[in-house]
């Protein structure tokens, strides 16, 4: 098995040769924007995992994974040769669904800053249900004595 320090060079390289070869462009019509995100590698280095995104619409996501998955061999031909290892290997192309969720934890925050802001207002006019000070103190205790 690879040990991490290999492991990690070898994704970043994979991930250096996908992106410029995909800047270049593929002859297939369906391929949007893509920005490869991330790569994993497995310990034995037989296979790789890339995560991409894909600006645009649901159809230009489809489109564009339709493309990557017919241009995987050609991908994987590139990246041997990219590669100084005895074995190129296996691409398999995963959506990344980061922009998405990052997208709805803006959201949330959103929502939360609002409700924070309204409790805020509540706070604002409120008073003690009873006493401003309902805790028992010790210089009491020796008054009541």
């Amino acid at each position: 098995m690879a040990g991490f320090e290999r492991r990690a060079r070898v994704a970043d390289r994979i991930r250096v040769i996908l992106s410029e070869r995909l800047q270049k462009g593929l002859r297939d019509p369906r391929l949007g924007f893509v920005t490869i995100t991330d790569v994993r590698v497995t310990g034995d280095l037989q296979n790789a995992s890339v995560f991409y995104t894909v600006y645009g619409t649901d159809e230009e996501r489809e489109g564009t994974a339709a493309a990557l998955k017919a241009a995987t061999g050609l991908l994987r031909s590139e990246v041997g040769r990219g590669l100084n290892t005895r074995l190129t290997p296996t691409l398999e192309f995963f959506a990344d669904a980061l922009p998405e969720e990052a997208s709805h934890l803006t959201e949330l925050l959103r929502k939360a800053h609002e409700q924070d802001e309204q409790v805020h207002g509540l706070a604002a006019n409120a008073t003690y249900a009873g006493d401003a000070d309902p805790y028992r103190h010790d210089d009491e205790d020796d008054r009541d004595a």
